[in-house]
């Protein structure tokens, strides 16, 4: 009996994408099977590690050593503040895989092609380091990356916030979104300054566009993280006792998804032996 092949999307967030693992981990304790990752942003971080055949565990473990300093460093480029040469020095440090080949679950990472705007999903074969810091060059703040094509690549949460349509190409026929971004924000009050009014336009945009990509998942599952600001790498606990708790709560949800496909297929074969 050939169950149907799942797929997860996690999506971009920054700090708030630790509440990730909180997912994860409730799906290892429930016996989830994933065949399929794709990660946008700080979502490809969590999925490339995940996809490397680590634990939700043992991610958290070396999670714990993460903080702005070793994620980013000082730019001389005028295309950015920051270089996040840094961020690729500590996946090399505790990713045991460097390139998408050797990866025991099939993964994708999602960029943007500054020139064009294309979505562009990084999979198969090559640097998976170069493709998670592409994943995550947020526009304005890290120096885009340079492809062999000559692309300049940004941060995929640009156009695909929630990486639905990449775990799709990759060949997931069921697909479980987590989406980080769409609770919202209960700490900006009303903006007083021409900076605040900005920051919090930009977050509406960004999830009206996340939740633009729900409709090719069967299932979303949305941490209530609105209190927490996705700087806040300090309370990196609290993101991923509220990505277990939302996980949990479409725990039910989810193995009626998954059995119910394995009874359909079961009865399909049935009638063809028949």
């Amino acid at each position: 009996m050939t169950r149907k092949k799942i797929g997860l999307a996690l999506s971009g967030g920054a700090a708030r994408s630790f509440a990730h693992l909180g997912v994860l981990k409730v799906f290892a304790e429930h016996n989830i099977p994933i065949d399929f990752i794709a990660g946008t942003s700080a979502g490809s971080f969590a999925g490339a590690a995940f996809a490397s055949g680590l634990s939700a565990e043992e991610i958290i473990r070396f999670g714990h050593k993460i903080r702005w300093l070793n994620m980013a460093g000082l730019s001389f480029s005028p295309k950015g503040l920051l270089t996040n040469a840094p961020m690729g020095n500590f996946i090399k440090q505790n990713l045991p895989f460097r390139k998408f080949e050797d990866l025991p679950i099939p993964f994708a990472a999602v960029a943007c092609d500054l020139e064009t705007g294309e979505e562009v999903i990084l999979r198969d074969a090559g640097d998976l380091v170069f493709a998670i810091r592409a994943s995550c060059a947020l526009p304005g703040v890290f120096v885009p990356l340079e492809d062999e094509n000559s692309r300049k690549l940004i941060d995929g949460g640009v156009v695909a916030p929630v990486p639905t349509r990449a775990v799709k190409k990759l060949g997931a026929e069921i697909v479980i979104a987590v989406d980080v971004i769409s609770s919202g924000a209960t700490y900006w009050g009303s903006p007083t300054t021409l900076l605040g009014v900005f920051f919090q336009s930009a977050m509406m945009l960004l999830r009206t566009a996340a939740k633009h990509q729900h409709y090719r998942a069967d299932i979303v599952i949305i941490p209530q993280i609105a209190h927490l600001r996705p700087d806040e790498i300090g309370r990196m606990d609290e993101f991923i006792r509220a990505g277990e708790e939302a996980a949990l709560e479409k725990i039910g949800e989810i193995q009626k998804l998954i059995f119910s496909e394995e009874n359909q297929t079961a009865n399909e074969l049935t009638g063809i032996v028949r």
